[in-house]
This record gives structure tokens, sequence and C-alpha cells, in this order.
């Protein structure tokens, strides 16, 4: 088993394909629980703008944030540390000439920034299901920023591995 970073963050995409592709509910139940335990051991968790970009609370997903997964799951992302940070991640994004006007604007509304600050400022690694896209023109993806400030990114099954999570069937 490879080792465990000090904190994984995971981007809302984690939690919105798990539940609606591979990992609902109903069928999955461990992979929900086994998030909520690998946070009390304090190996992930995420932050406030993830959790705003979940939902409120109309939908299980949304309900699973709010009212299962404990609130210390979802950090603050107002300290000045990170608001400064986020200035440099969005300043870079802004003045990348690579990326189209309205994918700027996109990455701007979201939480995606917040995360990579977060990430960078406390030398933890983004948990996303984007993939790097060297020449992508028409949105920002997560990897392509992450490698430019240096913060590790991996997706949803690596950190399966890596925390050691076996989704099997009970006797």
């Amino acid at each position: 088993m490879t080792a465990v970073p000090m904190l994984s963050l995971l981007d809302a995409d984690v939690f919105i394909q798990a539940h609606r592709q591979y990992y609902p509910f109903d069928v999955c139940p461990g992979f929900w629980d086994s998030l909520i335990r690998h946070h009390k051991a304090g190996r992930l968790a995420s932050i406030d703008r993830v959790r705003s970009e979940l939902g409120d609370d109309k939908d299980e997903l949304a309900h699973w944030a709010k009212r299962v997964m404990p609130a210390s799951a979802w950090l603050p992302t107002d300290a000045p540390p990170v608001t400064a940070q986020y200035g440099t991640v969005m300043a870079w994004v802004q003045g990348n000439s690579q990326f189209m006007d309205a994918a700027k604007a996109q990455f701007a509304q979201g939480a995606d920034g917040w995360l990579i600050a977060y990430a960078q400022v406390h030398g933890h690694t983004v948990v996303t299901q984007e993939v790097a896209a060297p020449d992508a023109k028409k949105r920002v993806p997560i990897p392509n920023v992450c490698q430019r400030f240096r913060v590790p990114v991996i997706n949803t099954f690596e950190l399966l591995r890596r925390l050691g999570v076996k989704l099997q069937l009970s006797p």
C-alpha cells in the first residue's frame, strides 16, 4: 500500500460522479462510510465552497453532505493565507491566454481555485475526477492548475487505493 498524504481534499466531482454513476448510496454505502471513517481519521476532507456546490439539501447527495458527513469535513477557506493564494491562482488563470474568457469566468465562479489554494497553503493533495488537458481552451482543468502550482493531484480510484479501501460484499 502506498503512503497516504497528510490530507486529501475532495473536489465536488468526486462526490457528484460517485453519487450519480458508480457508487450510489443504495448500491455502495461502503464508499460513503469510508469517506466518513477516513475523514475522522484525519486523511480526507473538502472545503466549504465544495459543500456549497453540492446543493441545498434537496437531493440525497446534498442531504448526505449537510447532515451525515461531519461538519468538520468542510474546511473554511476564509483564512488570509488561503485567500491570498486564491488571488495568486486566479491571477494566473486570468492571465493565461490559453483559456477562453468563458472558461476563465466559469473557473472563477466555482470552488476549484479555492480548493487548489487551500491545498497549496496546507501541503495537501487534491482529489478530482478531472484529467489534465494541456491544450484545453474551453475549460480550466484542475490538474493543469495543480501542475502549475505544484499541488499533488490524484483521482478517486487512486485515493481509494492509497487509503486501502476495499468495497466488498458482506457475508
